[in-house]
């Protein structure tokens, strides 16, 4: 016959056993759940992500899947972008950004080059750390090159217009944009000093 005191001990140990392995599988579904890694943007905590390599054809679509799981985003951390595989992507994935008002850092050591400057524009607060790297150049369709069209033509309205809607004025974009184009040809790149980062507001 077992003894009361003995009864309630086994039911306590049985009761926190059955806690315990509860638990244990909740912690565990948590953890299998969870996924760090959406292509290029990788999950730093619940409110920062970490960007390293080139925007593709569904980083748009990675990106919204991220913020669909961690909707508290506020920083973006560039470690590198050097290109986009598709300028239309790119556009809409930084307008994407500056809609949810994510600042954006350029690391220590991080670069950005071509449409990946557009990017780094989209964050409300852009900041940079040091021995960094900014480099733009004049796009290109394949035939033609941006700085082949004389201002005012059509062709820039998309560019002028998208640095407008992430905060600049007219003129501002109008003179970022065009610096850009001119600096160098497509095939080329310019890396912009500081006295022009400064000059063309990319940290604010």
């Amino acid at each position: 016959m077992i003894s009361k005191d003995k009864s309630g001990r086994f039911l306590y140990v049985l009761i926190m056993f059955i806690l315990f392995t509860a638990c244990s599988k909740c912690i565990s579904d948590q953890d299998i759940n969870r996924q760090d890694s959406f292509a290029i943007f990788n999950l730093v905590d619940d409110q920062t992500i970490e960007v390293n390599g080139e925007i593709e054809d569904s980083s748009l679509d990675d990106f919204n899947e991220l913020i669909m799981n961690y909707p508290n985003m506020e920083l973006i951390n560039i470690i590198e972008i050097l290109g986009s595989q598709n300028d239309d992507i790119n556009l809409a994935l930084s307008k994407q950004v500056y809609s949810l008002d994510i600042d954006i850092r350029l690391l220590d050591n991080g670069e950005i080059a071509s449409g990946e400057v557009d990017l780094f524009l989209a964050g409300r607060n852009r900041s940079k750390g040091s021995n960094t790297r900014i480099r733009v150049h004049s796009w290109s369709d394949g035939a033609n090159q941006a700085s082949y069209f004389h201002e005012g033509d059509p062709v820039h309205q998309p560019y002028i217009n998208y640095y407008v809607s992430v905060g600049f004025s007219q003129e501002e974009a109008e003179d970022f944009y065009y610096f850009t184009i001119n600096a160098a040809s497509a095939e080329d790149i310019h890396w912009m000093t500081d006295e022009e980062i400064k000059r063309y507001t990319l940290v604010n």
